[in-house]
């Protein structure tokens, strides 16, 4: 790209019916200034381009560890889900196999009572025979020491 000092020191040779110096050097003078601002501009536009692709880099890696950071929180979630997911089913599991136990338990001592209440009826069942048949040979007595009399 052509400077403005470039063409400020721009010279043309003189000839003959050529244009008139005084307004090439007027036009020149007004081109220099212009292209003097233009070039600025170009320069501060290409400046400010480099600070804002800095700063894009710099907004590009914010995003890139944030989205490392969400994919370990999210990963951290699923295991933290997964073993109390692991551990609520190790209760339940524990829970059942206790409930059975304490079943089995209750049953085999249902079991136990109803037979040891069957066995009381027999011996009670045997207790009352006897009673019976004490209080039947007791009338009895009575009955002959009466006739007795």
């Amino acid at each position: 790209m052509i400077t403005p000092l470039e063409i400020e020191n721009k010279r043309f040779r003189k000839a003959l019916n050529g244009y008139n110096s005084t307004d090439v050097d007027d036009f020149l003078e007004e081109l220099t200034r212009d292209y003097e601002k233009l070039y600025k501009q170009v320069t501060e536009s290409q400046d400010k381009i480099e600070e804002l692709k800095k700063s894009l880099v710099h907004y590009q890696d914010i995003e890139n560890t944030l989205q490392s950071t969400l994919m370990m929180a999210q990963k951290a979630s699923d295991e933290v889900k997964d073993v109390a997911q692991k551990q609520a089913d190790q209760i339940i599991k524990d829970a059942e196999t206790r409930a059975r136990e304490s079943t089995l338990g209750l049953q085999t001592e249902i079991i136990n009572k109803s037979q040891e209440l069957e066995e009381l009826k027999k011996q009670f069942d045997v207790y009352k025979a006897r009673m019976e048949s004490l209080l039947i040979s007791q009338l009895e007595l009575i009955k002959e020491i009466n006739r007795e009399d």
